[in-house]
This record gives structure tokens, sequence and C-alpha cells, in this order.
């Protein structure tokens, strides 16, 4: 049992690490997929651009999309910004909007930045979009000191039926792979270095120590985990409730439940302060003594054909 719950406690401080390399290895394979089952470079000098291009680019804006949707740090920032455009900037502090708004974006950059690299080390989607490109300084670089019939043959090298001899396609497609790969490496490598300077900077500009900050992130961690566990059970209280005065016919038992602001206070995003001794919205606002504990009464969501909902 011990050495269970020590492998288990590995891995929960080590979500990250599993979480990107998961992230990694469902990148690559998917890339794989697509190269073999669905891509077919249609080897057509007007096609092949916008064709390779979708292939390479189009998964990156769908993983970028869906690294915003399943972002919970956007949505508390960014629910009921438009009936109260303040909740942006709490306080009049957009700098701190602002370091919300980057952290989200390089939150859900991580997916798209390895498929880009994944798919231009790969190099078969570059390949097919830079045969089509019409532009006389792309040809010249692929087409220099070669026979005249480059030129006209250049879209079909990479579905190996061009007109040109072996050696000489095969020369060309060394090459488009060679500048894909080092478009890769090079935004890796960009990556690299930009996730490294943001991680210095935050660092270094933080309010607290190191072991203090970690201790910040483990509570977060068990905060939500206990958040969502005392929802369900309270939710599951509240509906058996409404239930059981709804089949009986009778006025429903007196049920605490915290009002509108105090949802509104909790679910706003917060940032550790030295002039605070809290770690979280929800522990400031149980803290507070001018806290308002009387239950909400008027309808706080409004439903389509009038009906409301309490």
């Amino acid at each position: 049992m011990d050495a269970f719950q020590t492998v288990l406690r590995f891995f929960m401080n080590q979500k990250a690490t599993i979480g990107y390399s998961f992230m990694a290895i469902l990148t690559i394979g998917g890339e794989r997929v697509f190269s073999m089952v669905s891509f077919q470079c249609p080897c057509n000098r007007g096609q092949n651009f916008p064709y390779g291009l979708t292939f390479l680019l189009g998964p990156a804006l769908v993983l970028l999309v869906l690294g915003f949707f399943f972002s919970t740090r956007m949505w508390r920032l960014y629910t009921g910004c438009c009936l109260n455009p303040l909740k942006l900037c709490p306080r009049g502090n957009c700098l701190g909007c602002t370091a919300v708004l980057l952290k989200v974006a390089s939150g859900a950059c991580v997916a798209p930045v390895m498929w880009l690299c994944v798919a231009l080390l790969n190099g078969t989607f570059y390949e097919c979009a830079v045969s089509g490109l019409d532009d006389n300084l792309v040809v010249d670089l692929f087409c220099k000191n070669k026979t005249r019939m480059c030129r006209a043959e250049l879209a079909r090298v990479p579905c190996s039926r061009s007109k040109l001899p072996a050696d000489e396609n095969q020369e060309l497609l060394l090459m488009f792979r060679a500048q894909s790969q080092i478009l890769g490496w090079c935004i890796i490598i960009v990556s690299a270095i930009v996730g490294l300077a943001g991680t210095c900077y935050k660092n270094c500009r933080s309010q607290v120590s190191y072991l203090q900050l970690a201790f910040w992130k483990r509570y977060m961690e068990k905060e939500k985990e206990q958040f969502d566990a005392y929802a369900l059970e309270y939710a599951g209280k509240l509906a058996e409730r409404n239930l059981k005065s709804f089949f009986e016919n009778r006025d429903p038992e007196a049920f605490p439940f915290p009002n509108h602001r105090s949802w509104e206070e909790i679910s706003a995003l917060y940032t550790f302060s030295r002039s605070e001794q809290y770690y979280s919205t929800l522990q400031r606002y149980v803290e507070r003594a001018d806290r308002d504990y009387s239950p909400e009464k008027k309808p706080v969501l409004k439903m389509e054909h009038g009906m409301e909902m309490c």
C-alpha cells in the first residue's frame, strides 16, 4: 500500500509533464494518421499550395480554438463580461487582465505549436505546399543550376510523377524536406527560449518565495478537487429537496445557499499578494468580516419564452 501511495503521489506531482507528454504522443499519432490516410497531394501547381497549407495550419487552428475553449481561466475571466465589462479589469487592474490573457494564450498555443513542429519535421505537408508556389524567387531557389524542365515539373515532384531524372527528383525532395525540418527546429528553439524566458521573468517578479508558491499551487489543486466533490454532493441534496417538495406538494425546507453576489466574488481570478495571506478568492471571501450570507431570492438566470430560473 505504501508503494502504491508513493507511485500515485509521483504521478500526481508530475501531472503537467505527463499531460504534455500525452499531448505530444497524440499530436504525433494524429499527424501520422493525416499523412498516411487522408493526405493526398494533388500535384497541381494551382492546388498544391492551398492544399498543403490547409493540412499544415488547419489542425493547428482547430487545436488553438480547443485550447481556448477548454481554458477554465479564460471562462472565469470572460463569463458575464458583456453585461459587466469591468469584470475584465477589476479595480482598474488592466495589467493583471493582460497577464491573465497572455497566460491563457500561451497555454492554448502549446498543442498548435506541437502540431506545427511535428508536421514540419515530417515534411509531407510542407513539400506539397512549397512545390505549388509560382513565385519566381522560390522557383529560382529550387531550380537553380537544373534543367529547364524543372520549372514545369516542380509541382509533380512530391508525388514522384515528374518527368525529371530520378536523381534530380530526389534532390528536390531532399531540399523540400530539409527546409521543412529547419523551420520545425526553429519553432522548437524559439518556443523553448520564449518558455524559459517567460518562466524566469514570472519567477523573478514573484512576490512570494519558491516554496510558498509551490504550496499555493498545491492548495489551488486541492481546493478545486474539494469544490467539485462538495458541489456535486450539495447539488444532489438541493435536487432531492426540490423534488421532495414538488412530489409531496408542500413548501420546501429551509436550505442555505450562497447568493448571486457571493458566487460572483469567488469566481473572480485571484493573484497572490504579500498584503493578503490568502491563497484564493474563496479563502478571501470566507475570511472577510463583512461578508453577506443572506440568500438571494430574485431570479438570476432568464430563459426563453418568459421562463425564469431561480
